[in-house]
C-alpha cells in the first residue's frame, strides 16, 4: 500500500499493477486511486473495465494496443481473470508489447505465486497483497474515518464494534456512516450507540452465550439461550453460530500446535486480530479431539433437525447443555 501511495505522489506510476488478497475494500480503494491518478474516471474512451467471467481476451489485447484518445494514458482494469493461476499462452509477450501509455491494473481474489503472469508483473510492475489490516492499523483506520466526520471513538468501543461486526472493511465503513448520522452533533461514539444502531440485542446475547459456554457456566448459557428464543432468534441460526465458533476454536488449536503467530491465525480463521487471544484461551480449555467432536455433534444436530428426528429448539438446547459441561 505504501509503495502505491508513493508511486502516485511522485507521479511515477508503473505500467502494470496486481492487487490481490481477501480485503475487497482495500483492493477497490487502491484500484480507484490508481485509476484517478491516470485518467478521468468518467473518460469512457480511455478507461475500460473487464470482468473475468465475461471477458474476451482478444478484445482486451486489441484495446491495450491502441494509443489513448486525446489523453496521456489508457487504463484497463481486469478483475477476477484467473490469469494468476493459469496464464494464457504468450500473454506476457503481448502485454510487454503494449505502448507505454497503456496501463493495466489486475484485481484478483486469489493468485498462484508460481504462475508465469504473477512473476512477470512482479518483475515488470508492482504486486500488492491486500488483506485485513492488523490490530494497530485497523484501530488507526477506524479512528481516521471517525475523525473525518468530526467524531471521536475509544479503543474499547472499536474492539467491541469489530468483534461484533467482523473485519470486512466495507461493512465497517458503512456501519460507521450510520453511527455518525445517528450521533448527530454529539462528538463521541459509544458502545451504547453501536448497540442501538449496529449490534442488536440478539447478537449481543449470542456473543455472551458463546463466552459462557467457553467458561462452562451452564446456568448462564441456558438463561441466555432462552433470552435469545424470546427475542425470536431462530434456533437454527444459534446452531450455525455454535458450529462456526467451535470450528474456529478447532482451527486455532491446530494452528497453535503448529506454533503459528496471532496474525496468521487471524488471517486463516477470518477473525479480528485482537480476538485471537480470547479464542486461544477458550481453545486451551479443550483438546483438539474434543473440539473436533463438538463440531461433529453440531453437524449431527443439524442433520437431526432437518430430518425431523428432533425439534430445533430442543436439539440446540441439548447441545449447549452438553457443551457447557466440563467434560
Amino acid at each position: 500500500m505504501k509503495q502505491i501511495n508513493q508511486d502516485i505522489e511522485k507521479n511515477e506510476i508503473r505500467q502494470f499493477y496486481l492487487l490481490y488478497g481477501e480485503e475487497d475494500y482495500l483492493k477497490r480503494q487502491y484500484r480507484d486511486k490508481l485509476v484517478e491518478a491516470l485518467v478521468d474516471p468518467e473518460d469512457n474512451m480511455n478507461l475500460n473495465y473487464f470482468d473475468g467471467n465475461r471477458m474476451n481476451l482478444q478484445n482486451v489485447l486489441d484495446i491495450g494496443d491502441t494509443l489513448p484518445f486525446f489523453a496521456d494514458h489508457r487504463v484497463l482494469v481486469l478483475e477476477n481473470t484467473g490469469f494468476m493461476k493459469k496464464t494464457p499462452e504468450n500473454l506476457e509477450k503481448r502485454l510487454g508489447a503494449f505502448p507505454g501509455s497503456t496501463h493495466l491494473i489486475f484485481v484478483e481474489k486469489e493468485v498462484d505465486k508460481r504462475s508465469r503472469l504473477y512473476k512477470w508483473i512482479g518483475a515488470n510492475g508492482y504486486v500488492s497483497e491486500l488483506n485485513t489490516p492488523d490490530e494497530k492499523m485497523l484501530l488507526t483506520w477506524v479512528k481516521g474515518l471517525c475523525r473525518k466526520e468530526g467524531k471521536q471513538i475509544e479503543d474499547a468501543a472499536i474492539y467491541y464494534f469489530v468483534e461484533h461486526m467482523g473485519t470486512d472493511m466495507l461493512l465497517l465503513k458503512n456501519e460507521l456512516e450510520k453511527l455518525c448520522s445517528y450521533c448527530g452533533e454529539r462528538a463521541q461514539i459509544t458502545i451504547e450507540d453501536m448497540q442501538a444502531v449496529c449490534v442488536n440485542q440478539a447478537t449481543d446475547k449470542m456473543f455472551e452465550m458463546l463466552d459462557a459456554i467457553g467458561s462452562h457456566n451452564r446456568d448462564r448459557v441456558l438463561l441466555l439461550y432462552h433470552d435469545l428464543l424470546a427475542l425470536k432468534e431462530p434456533a437454527m441460526r444459534i446452531l450455525y453460530m455454535l458450529t462456526r465458533h467451535f470450528h474456529i476454536l478447532m482451527q486455532i488449536a491446530a494452528l497453535s500446535a503448529e506454533g503459528k503467530d496471532n496474525k496468521t491465525m487471524a488471517s486463516v480463521c477470518k477473525i479480528p486480530p485482537f480476538s485471537v487471544k480470547k479464542y486461544v484461551a477458550q481453545a486451551g480449555r479443550y483438546s483438539f479431539d474434543r473440539l473436533k467432536t463438538m463440531v461433529g455433534k453440531c453437524q449431527e444436530t443439524d442433520q437431526g433437525i432437518k430430518t425431523g428426528r428432533i425439534t430445533d429448539t430442543v436439539g440446540v438446547e441439548l447441545l449447549i447443555v452438553e457443551f457447557s459441561g466440563k467434560g
